[in-house]
């Protein structure tokens, strides 16, 4: 998959690893990488639906606690970007 942007880590690259990204399974170097190209690109996003697992994840990490309002801010902001781009 590619969404035709240029991008340092090509698409389908970081599909594979998204996995390994969440769960924190992957080096330093390349969660930043793959973090950057996310922040980019939210074909990947919606493509993968990282969005429900984010979520999930939050919530797993969180638990009972309320996530970190800079968090809250990113996500709702991500997920606004992938309602406006479908």
């Amino acid at each position: 998959m590619s969404c035709g942007n240029p991008h340092e880590t090509d698409c389908s690259e970081v599909l594979e690893e998204v996995y390994l990204y969440l769960d924190l399974e992957c080096a330093d170097s390349r969660r930043e990488l793959i973090r950057e190209h996310l922040d980019e690109c939210s074909p990947c996003l919606a493509e993968y639906g990282i969005e429900q697992e984010v979520k999930a994840l939050v919530a797993r990490c969180c638990g009972n606690e309320t996530a970190p309002t800079e968090l809250l801010a990113r996500l709702r902001g991500k997920l606004s970007e992938l309602r406006t781009d479908v």
